[in-house]
């Protein structure tokens, strides 16, 4: 940590936490448009995506949700899940898993690692539920970016897949 990363605390997450979520959500579509990434996540504001809203309240209260605090303020989080999401084609992984079913962070502190935290405390989650397996997945366009900020915090591309026009990876960590 150096002097300019925040220092983060990560707690569980709830439905109270839905705004700073959706906030974060809504600043990542501009901070993505403004680097010409009109693909990811399209121009709309998630808040204004038909079911968003409901989406994001789903994953804090039927998913386990972590939200990484600076100061007391939301500055990311992390949902995890038992498995991908049943909209997407993804095959099953064939033995227990927790998988990342969203990471966000305060695009105000991009670089910062507030993202690698919360991988990193994924791998924990895992850890302690005793699972060996953590998956995710991402947007596979726009050069690969979002790819290798997962590879550079440990995980390996292990399937990739199309819905609808959307390109997408997954990507697997063995967690020790």
């Amino acid at each position: 940590m150096n002097d300019t990363t925040p220092r983060v605390r990560i707690r569980p997450g709830g439905i109270a936490d839905a705004p700073a979520v959706l906030g974060m959500l809504d600043a990542a579509v501009v901070w993505m448009n403004a680097r010409g990434n009109t693909e990811q996540w399209g121009t709309t504001p998630y808040s204004r995506k038909p079911g968003g809203t409901e989406r994001v309240e789903r994953y804090l209260t039927e998913n386990a949700p972590h939200i990484a605090e600076s100061d007391g303020t939301p500055v990311g989080a992390l949902v995890l899940d038992s498995g991908p999401s049943p909209q997407l084609p993804i095959a099953p992984a064939g033995e227990p898993e927790l998988y990342v079913r969203l990471l966000v962070s305060d695009r105000r502190r991009a670089g910062l690692g507030i993202g690698a935290a919360l991988l990193a405390h994924a791998e924990e989650e895992a850890r302690r539920a005793g699972v060996a397996l953590l998956r995710l997945d991402c947007w596979a366009g726009g050069g690969g970016e979002l790819v290798a900020f997962y590879e550079r915090n440990g995980f390996t591309p292990v399937d990739s897949f199309v819905s609808g026009d959307w390109p997408g990876q997954v990507l697997a960590k063995r967690v020790a």
